[in-house]
C-alpha cells in the first residue's frame, strides 16, 4: 500500500508524517492532578509500547501538574484542552509536547492568536479534533446532522484559523463512534490537506466490541494510505489501546511489535488440544516485544506448509506433533511435550540475536 504523503512534524522527539513510522498514542485515564499515579500509568504505557501519551487537562491544577509530569515522562506528553485557552498557554507553559485543542470552542479568534503565538514560538504542534458529537449547531443544522461534509467543513475552518496567524504545525483528527461516517469525513479531508492525520474510532466501546469497530475503522484507512498517528478508544485500561494498535498495523505490515499468533481455528482432522495449546503460548509469550511470528497449526500434513513463514511453530498430529523453523521440521514430539518445546525454540531464536 502506498501511504498518502503529508508534512514532517514532531511531538517531542518524534517524527509524525512524510513516512514517518506510525506512532501509536493513548491517552492516561487517571486524574492528572494525581501526578504519582499518572506518572505511574504513562510508564506502564511506556512499557507496552506507546509512542505517544495525552493527558487531560480539565483544570488550573491539572495545568500546573504538567510541569512534574513532563520532567519525568518517558514519552512526550500532549495536553488535551478545552473551553479554556489559558488552560493550553499554562499547559505549553509546563513544556508540553503538543496540544489537542478545538480552535471553536477556547475563546473566540484573539484567544486562539495568543495560543498559536506561545505554541508558535516553542515549536509545539497543534491537533484539531473535530468530534461529531460536538460539531458546530450551524452546521449541524445545514447538513441535517454530523455528515462527513460537516465534519470536513469544520475542520476546514479551524485550519484556516491556525493559519491565518501564521501556523503550520498542525496535525488533525476527524473523530466519530459511527465507522462509515468516519471512513468518509478522513478520505474527504486527505483529498483536501497535506497536514499529518490522527486516525481513530472514538468512544468504540468495550475491549471486545471497541477492537473491532476500532480494527475495522482504522485498518480501512491505513489500507488507504491514510494516517500517520493512531489511538485505539477502548473502555478500559489504556495498556489495550496500545496492544490492539500494533495488532492492527502488524495485521498491515506497517508496524510490528511482539508475537503475532498464527493458528487454525480446528476441524475435525485436529486431533491434539490446539485451543488450549494456542491459548498457552500466546499466555507464556506475551512479554516478547520483539517481532516474532508463532504458528501453533493442528495438522500434521499441511501445518508447516500454511505457516511457512512463521518464525517457529507446531503442527499437531494424533497424540504427537512436530515443530518446525520457517517451514522445516525439527522434531516430533508427545503432545504433552509440545509447549515446552515450542518455548525451548523460541528462546533459542530470541539468543541469536
Amino acid at each position: 500500500m502506498v501511504r498518502k504523503k503529508t508534512r514532517r512534524i514532531y511531538v517531542g522527539n518524534v517524527p509524525i508524517g512524510d513516512g514517518a513510522p506510525i506512532a501509536v498514542q493513548s491517552m492516561t485515564n487517571t486524574d492528572t492532578r494525581n501526578v504519582p499515579a499518572t506518572l505511574a500509568q504513562i510508564a506502564e504505557l511506556a512499557g507496552a509500547g506507546c509512542e505517544i501519551i495525552r493527558v487531560a487537562v480539565p483544570d488550573r491544577e491539572a495545568a500546573l501538574a504538567l510541569r512534574e509530569i513532563k520532567k519525568a515522562s518517558p514519552l512526550p506528553i500532549i495536553a488535551d484542552i478545552h473551553f479554556d485557552y489559558r488552560l493550553a498557554l499554562a499547559a505549553l507553559e509546563a513544556g508540553v509536547d503538543g496540544l489537542r485543542i478545538n480552535p471553536g470552542n477556547i475563546g473566540g479568534r484573539s484567544k486562539v492568536r495568543e495560543v498559536v503565538v506561545a505554541a508558535r514560538e516553542r515549536r509545539v504542534p497543534v491537533r484539531i479534533g473535530v468530534n461529531a458529537g460536538s460539531l458546530e449547531k450551524e452546521l449541524l443544522e445545514r447538513y441535517g446532522g454530523p455528515a462527513p461534509q460537516a465534519m470536513l467543513e469544520s475542520a476546514l475552518r479551524h485550519v484556516a484559523m491556525l493559519e491565518e496567524h501564521g501556523y503550520d504545525q498542525i496535525k488533525i483528527s476527524l473523530k466519530a463512534s459511527d465507522v462509515p461516517l468516519m471512513l468518509e469525513a478522513y478520505r474527504l479531508l486527505a483529498e483536501k490537506v497535506d497536514y499529518p492525520l490522527h486516525i481513530g474510532v472514538t468512544e468504540a466501546g468495550t475491549v471486545r466490541s471497541g477492537l473491532v469497530k476500532s480494527a475495522v475503522g482504522i485498518g480501512a484507512l491505513l489500507a488507504q494510505g491514510i494516517g500517520d498517528t493512531v489511538r485505539v478508544s477502548l473502555t478500559g485500561h489504556p495498556v489495550h489501546e496500545v496492544k490492539a494498535a500494533y495488532d492492527i498495523l502488524g495485521a498491515l505490515g506497517l508496524r510490528r511489535r511482539g508475537v503475532e499468533l498464527i493458528s487454525c481455528p480446528t476441524c475435525g482432522r485436529t486431533q491434539v488440544d490446539i485451543i488450549s495449546l494456542a491459548e498457552q503460548v500466546e499466555e507464556r509469550l506475551k512479554h516478547i516485544t520483539r517481532p516474532l511470528k508463532v504458528a501453533v497449526m493442528g495438522c500434521v500434513v499441511n501445518g508447516p506448509g500454511e505457516a511457512r513463514q512463521a518464525d517457529v511453530g507446531i503442527a499437531g498430529g494424533k497424540g504427537q506433533g512436530l515443530i518446525f523453523r520457517q517451514g522445516r521440521i525439527l522434531r516430533k514430539v508427545p503432545e504433552e511435550r509440545l509447549l515446552d518445546e515450542l518455548l525451548r525454540e523460541v528462546e533459542a531464536i530470541l539468543h541469536e540475536e
